[in-house]
């Protein structure tokens, strides 16, 4: 592990810009591939708007995401630690259209981090639900 952050924040798209300041951290030393680096940060925005949109769409905006990513020498991680109901993210994934079929942009986030992530799955443990992302680079 070369680096590894968190990051405790609201349920508010109105942090969007804080948490990918935070996310930053990991770019340093710059990763040579800067495609690889948008696609990190893209999986951390699609993740962290679906978390805040959907997962906690029903919880007062106190409630709290807790972010951690690491940097390992060949990828990067991120965990996305969240309340509300859990759901079968491969279920989910099968029920939502393809990009061309999907008109009302209703579930693309999920299909865009499964689209740009080498790993990606959805778990609960205990009371909260983990967004696992792993991007390799």
């Amino acid at each position: 592990m070369l680096k590894k952050i968190n990051l405790k924040v609201k349920t508010d798209l109105g942090v969007c810009t804080e948490v990918l300041s935070w996310f930053e951290q990991l770019n340093q030393p710059p990763i040579p591939d800067k495609d690889i680096w948008y696609k990190c940060q893209t999986l951390l925005w699609e993740a962290f708007t679906n978390i805040a949109e959907h997962a906690h769409k029903d919880l007062p905006p106190e409630t709290p995401i807790d972010l951690e990513a690491t940097r390992f020498e060949r990828h990067i991680e991120i965990r996305i630690w969240s309340y509300g109901p859990g759901f079968n993210l491969n279920q989910k994934l099968q029920e939502i259209p393809e990009f061309e079929d999907n008109d009302d942009e209703r579930g693309r986030g999920l299909k865009i981090i499964s689209m740009l992530a080498d790993n990606f799955s959805y778990d609960q443990v205990n009371e909260r639900n983990c967004m696992f992302i792993s991007k390799g680079y």
